[in-house]
């Protein structure tokens, strides 16, 4: 016969720890709040629990420099985190590559994965076809507003539930046709996998292709249970 272990929130045998849970919920309301950052009443009230809960979070947080209090009593994220999403961007282009090495191949044009950072885009993995004698070049860590370019145009119409290819012409380079699809079924992670090329595009193709891959990167990055 197995057991269980009580410590009032946790429990072995495929359940969750609700400490860490709000820990983590913490961390994401404070994400999206971005630089204002959030009182210990705001975030009390976003998670609908007591205010000394908060504290208790927030100070094992602090510990770990994942957020700070700042004087005027505001919390926000801290730079312990700059590690963690170094890490898992790292990732993120690891999985990615071969797949949009794939995607390139298969239409000839040069493939990426953009994700987004508020109202910025940047581009995290691309990979260039190899038997094109001309193509786009596209620099990792290319940045641009989401509101121009196939890649951030995704992004936006994925944050309305708008599926389909986006397609531009011209936005971000004189003569490049851009395509791009949003990323959906990845917690925690708003991007876009498309391709960009010197001329239009069998349309078709384009679609099959980009959504292949973007189905591709989501399965891999979705994890699997325990």
């Amino acid at each position: 016969m197995g057991f269980v272990w009580w410590d009032d929130e946790m429990t072995l045998g495929g359940e969750t720890s609700q400490t860490l849970d709000r820990g983590v919920r913490v961390l994401q309301q404070l994400a999206s709040a971005g630089p204002a950052g959030m009182s210990v009443s705001q975030l009390a009230k976003a998670l609908d629990v007591g205010r000394p809960v908060i504290y208790r979070l927030v100070a094992t947080l602090a510990q770990h420099d994942l957020v700070r209090r700042f004087e005027d009593g505001q919390v926000r994220l801290s730079v312990g985190l700059l590690p963690l999403a170094a890490g898992a961007q790292s990732t993120v282009r690891r999985v990615a590559q071969p797949i949009l090495r794939d995607l390139a191949n298969a239409v000839g044009a040069t493939a990426h994965l953009t994700v987004a950072d508020g109202d910025e885009a940047f581009a995290v993995a691309v990979e260039e076809p190899t038997w094109t004698d001309f193509h786009v070049s596209y620099r990792v860590g290319s940045v641009h507003p989401v509101s121009v370019g196939a890649a951030g145009k995704a992004i936006v119409a994925g944050r309305a539930d708008r599926v389909g290819i986006v397609e531009t012409r011209g936005e971000l380079q004189a003569g490049a046709h851009g395509y791009a699809l949003a990323l959906s079924g990845v917690a925690g992670l708003e991007g876009s996998v498309g391709v960009v090329a010197l001329s239009p595009l069998d349309g078709e193709l384009v679609e099959s292709q980009v959504a292949a891959a973007a189905a591709r990167i989501v399965a891999a990055l979705t994890p699997s249970e325990i």
